[in-house]
């Protein structure tokens, strides 16, 4: 090891408990996608994971607690540890970004905005995406022109929802190939629309499905966007410096 090394990175905040394990896949994400081969190398992060921030899609339904206090507190206790920059790991959470956003004077990066931005005009995307996020209607909002959201039928999208929070879903800790078939014959639903892309908009569903486990549609998982976009804007802080 060379001595004296030191890269000037930025530090990224992950603002997470959304659930814990997405959480952790965030982090494991960073790290997949930094290019380094000295610990050195790697980039600061901060992770703040309360999991006690009420559930996203029950607010939105109007069934639960308002989480958005939660996150601004989040969000500020790591601006005040250092974060130069947030990461938010939870899509449904992305229907409070605004509030989010004016909590703090970081930037906090838009994990939904970044991930559309992959998609090139005429693609179809089906979306895999709890009730909440599905109902604010914020990947209809982050679309660029000439893409189309497609969403599950009511039928398939309990089934989607069942997986993410049923008692034996993936929020209660299981991750099986029962779960990854439930979600594979919704997506094979969506392929029936004429999808060519799908869209894992629940950072649990990274935990169950990969990109493996799917032929002739490109899987866009978010968690992962937004990961190698905030290692990419971490290092360009040692490339200006």
């Amino acid at each position: 090891m060379s001595e004296g090394i030191f890269m000037n990175f930025s530090t990224i905040g992950i603002l997470g408990g959304m659930g814990p394990e997405a959480t952790r896949e965030c982090f494991d994400s960073i790290i997949r996608h930094t290019p380094a081969d000295l610990d050195q190398e790697h980039i600061p992060v901060l992770v703040y994971s309360n999991p006690q921030i009420p559930d996203r899609t029950e607010s939105i339904l109007g069934e639960g607690e308002n989480p958005l206090p939660y996150l601004e507190r989040s969000a500020r206790k790591l601006e005040d540890a250092g974060a130069n920059f947030l990461v938010v790991p939870c899509n449904t959470a992305h229907y409070f970004l605004g509030g989010i956003r004016k909590a703090v004077n970081i930037e906090v990066l838009n994990m939904i905005e970044e991930t559309l931005s992959l998609l090139k005009s005429g693609a179809r995307a089906g979306l895999l995406a709890t009730k909440g996020t599905i109902k604010t209607g914020v990947y209809e909002e982050y679309s660029g022109e000439g893409v189309e959201i497609v969403t599950p039928s009511s039928r398939k999208q309990a089934v989607v929802m069942d997986v993410i929070y049923g008692k034996n879903g993936i929020k209660a800790g299981y991750k099986n190939e029962k779960l990854k078939d439930e979600l594979l014959g919704v997506i094979d639903s969506l392929r029936e629309k004429g999808v060519n892309a799908i869209i894992a908009g629940c950072t649990e569903i990274r935990l169950v499905l990969k990109d493996s486990d799917l032929e002739g549609v490109d899987l866009l998982t978010p968690i992962d966007v937004i990961a190698e976009k905030a290692v990419r804007k971490a290092r360009r802080a040692e490339e200006v410096s």
